[in-house]
């Protein structure tokens, strides 16, 4: 190509930003003693067509290097050339031979990346990714509008985009592509979710392989907690992967989703990058500032403070990384109308330089009040790898909390674990033990069973211990207490009796998990029975192993069926979706917000170590009817005694001992029940509503 000539250019916004004359270059680096930006004629270019060489007086302004190419287009490919002390026992490992990609970069392409060339100290610019210049605002929106659901009122569907659709059987154009989901919108619609959580879409390395599994086969990063760019998606999940409309593709999902009603939340990892610790590769920050990006230890900054368990933990409230973090979440929220974050390891977001959480993060506050995320969802897994845990303690507000303690004591109670009772009303209650001290709200509270990380909600009743052995870790990745129990065998069985009790099983987490108050997630496939073969840690298995099994819709209809007609029973009774926690009021027939029973009236078993059985009754408000459950998770059929309602009927919505069609009723078609008895059989639960 022709050389393009440049001026001075800004040092604000940070990124390639088009202009009405070209593009703006701009990168932040404290420490840094030269910038050459690189232009290459495509993103398989093995090398660059013109280098421009930052002048570091006058494209330089307080750090930020700067560069205006006059006459550049959106669509074209750079990368950049950092030079500075290469001291790593300093802290600072700037090397001019390393090609970096920006951190503001609006997307990646991946086809010449040789990550073993990006460990060495040689020159790999044939080797190394490449940056798009994007304009974010050449896309129609037509007549979008998101959903703006209350958090209160959302059924989370947290699913991987490559895995939903990447079976053969998926039936789609575009396996394994944001368009694949999009074709799939319909089977989420009929199910009745209310929002899709995306396994993380940041650009990362998907294409270099971690090693071999046993049978010889590369295995990959499949789930992408290993972020690269923090603007960019994920170039594999789009139909154009080498071209500016990356984002177009995003755009397209988020559009379509809308119009369904179903908003688009995001799984992001700003807790750590993919360069890893003092071994791992330079793909941009460790190049271009690593002091400034990373934490490393004190007295040794060779070294990385690794609090994320991943190799190195990003320096999220140093004012350049908070700034990022924020501008990222605000590039989202505006150029792709994402309507909530769910933050991995949010507890790094409350560590402050130095490393110890702090009470006010500024990066958490920025976030809870800046004025253009004051409308997105924002959800933390309030725990790191380094023992910080802040379940019921994350600062901020608004913040929703993956309340784990809510599927740990869950599990624990239908596997058949004794004396939970006290645990789990706590839990269904909306888990005012852990919110309410803070003037927090269900809401708080999202609620989960099972989710990416762990077994499947099928693989809980079907294994005893996990079997991750094509990993390639011997076995010994991923966590050994699952709370799990295999009704009698342990993984696929023809014993239809096992098999009987492993589809009540689920049945009964769904169940419980609909009438829980907080907000519902629940797992990609489960609602078919998805089964990973009891592999608990399948973050390298982009194979059939991780995949949805599109055959599973058919073979477990009737699980399907029930999830659908539980959600639908949730978001038909506002009693579920309470906005505050239970007070005692009473509704006009005298009935308390929610009474708590055993299995004779008022009598929970609180002090009894071996109870499994319990039962309450939530008063209907307004048009709201009563409702009654009753679980028994002993091994043996339990007589349950009825509360008495004034000149109503109890009738039988759900019992998910019966066999389908029986197990849960259409609407309008739920049976009468008579007497002042119910015989709840073994590991089941009972929901009847009053009418």
């Amino acid at each position: 190509m022709a050389a393009y000539t440049v001026s001075t250019g800004a040092p604000h916004p940070l990124g390639a930003t088009p202009t009405k004359t070209g593009v703006n270059f701009s990168l932040f680096s404290q420490h840094a003693t030269g910038v050459e930006l690189l232009l290459f004629d495509s993103h398989d270019a093995p090398d660059a067509a013109q280098t421009i060489v930052l002048d570091p007086v006058k494209n330089n302004s307080f750090f930020f290097w700067h560069v205006h190419v006059d006459g550049l287009k959106p669509g074209a490919f750079y990368a950049y050339r950092v030079d500075g002390p290469n001291a790593p026992e300093e802290g600072h490992r700037f090397n001019r031979n390393k090609v970096l990609v920006d951190p503001y970069a609006r997307g990646i392409t991946h086809n010449l990346l040789d990550r073993g060339a990006a460990c060495t100290e040689d020159d790999n610019v044939a080797k190394s990714m490449r940056s798009i210049v994007v304009d974010p605002a050449a896309y129609d929106w037509g007549d979008d509008a998101p959903p703006r659901k209350p958090i209160e009122d959302h059924i989370i569907y947290e699913m991987h985009v490559g895995g939903f659709t990447a079976a053969a059987n998926s039936g789609v154009s575009a396996p394994g592509t944001f368009q694949g989901v999009i074709e799939k919108l319909p089977y989420l619609k009929d199910l009745g979710v209310t929002a899709i959580e995306l396994l993380p879409i940041h650009s990362f390395d998907y294409a270099n392989p971690l090693r071999s599994g046993p049978d010889g086969q590369p295995l990959y990063n499949y789930w992408g907690y290993s972020t690269i760019g923090f603007f960019a998606p994920v170039a594999k999940y789009c139909t154009r992967p080498n071209e500016a409309r990356q984002l177009d593709d995003v755009r397209d999902l988020v559009k379509a989703c809308h119009k369904e009603g179903i908003e688009v939340f995001l799984d992001v990892v700003y807790n750590h990058t993919d360069e890893g610790n003092h071994q791992g590769p330079v793909f941009n920050f460790k190049g271009i500032d690593n002091s400034l990006y990373y934490h490393l230890v004190k007295d040794n900054p060779y070294y990385y403070m690794d609090y994320t368990g991943c190799g190195n933990t990003f320096n999220c409230n140093h004012p350049v990384g908070e700034k990022l973090v924020v501008e990222s979440l605000k590039y989202w929220t505006t150029a792709a109308r994402i309507d909530g974050f769910r933050f991995d390891e949010g507890t790094i977001l409350t560590r402050g330089m130095d490393g110890a959480p702090m009470a006010y993060p500024p990066l958490v506050w920025d976030i809870e009040l800046d004025d253009t995320l004051l409308d997105v969802k924002v959800i933390a897994e309030a725990w790191d790898a380094a023992g910080a845990y802040e379940v019921g303690y994350f600062p901020g507000d608004r913040w929703a909390e993956w309340n784990g303690k809510y599927r740990d004591d869950i599990r624990s109670f239908v596997k058949g674990d004794p004396g939970q009772v006290g645990a789990v009303a706590a839990r269904i209650a909306g888990s005012a033990d852990l919110y309410q001290w803070r003037q927090h709200r269900p809401e708080n509270s999202v609620n989960f069973i099972t989710c990416h990380d762990g077994f499947t909600l099928n693989d809980l009743v079907s294994y005893d211990g996990k079997h991750n052995e094509a990993n390639g870790e011997n076995n010994n990745d991923g966590i050994n207490d699952n709370v799990s129990w295999n009704c009698g065998v342990e993984g696929p069985t023809d014993d239809a009796q096992v098999e009987a009790l492993r589809n009540r099983q689920v049945k009964n987490f769904a169940a419980l998990l609909m009438l829980s108050q907080g907000v519902p997630m629940i797992t990609m496939g489960d609602e078919v029975r998805r089964t990973q073969g009891g592999n608990n840690n399948t973050y390298c298995q982009d194979n059939a192993i991780a995949w949805f099994n599109w055959d599973d819709v058919d073979r477990h209809a009737d699980v399907f069926r029930f999830f659908k007609h539980m959600i639908a029973f949730r978001k038909a009774h506002a009693t579920l979706r309470r906005p505050r926690f239970f007070t005692g009021e009473t509704n006009e027939r005298g009935l308390k917000d929610i009474a708590w029973h055993g299995t004779s009236l008022a009598q929970p078993a609180w002090d009894d170590p071996q109870a499994r059985a319990l039962a309450f009754t939530l008063a209907g408000f307004g048009d709201d009817p009563d409702i009654h459950v009753m679980m028994n998770m002993y091994w043996e059929a339990l007589d349950f005694a009825l509360p008495g309602i004034w000149e109503r009927t109890w009738h039988r919505f759900a019992d998910t001992a019966l066999d389908s069609p029986k197990d849960i009723a259409e609407p309008g078609q739920e049976i009468p029940v008579s007497g002042s008895g119910y015989t709840v059989t073994a590991r089941s639960v009972v929901i009847l509503t009053a009418k």
